[in-house]
């Protein structure tokens, strides 16, 4: 298995540090001009689990609002942005 494109999980963790409240997954597809295969494997390797036997960093969780599956950005993902932006 390879790990996540570094610019691509950069450019998601920014888009999702911009919508606190989170962003559903086909929004973020149109943002991201990626297809919805693209962004559920990049979540999946930025979430929180794991893969390969490995956990992941659980920068990011999906949660299901009604219809919908919402990208946010968790307390350890806004971590590291705030570390990266130093």
């Amino acid at each position: 298995m390879t790990s996540p494109s570094p610019s691509f999980a950069e450019t998601l963790l920014a888009e999702l540090a911009r919508e606190p409240d989170g962003v559903s997954l086909p929004r973020l597809c149109k943002r991201l001009g990626v297809r919805m295969s693209v962004l559920m494997r990049e979540l999946a390797w930025l979430g929180e689990d794991a893969i390969g036997g490995e956990a992941g960093p659980g920068w990011i969780r999906v949660e299901k609002r009604g219809e919908l599956d919402v990208a946010v950005l968790t307390e350890r993902g806004r971590g590291r942005i705030t570390r990266e932006s130093r």
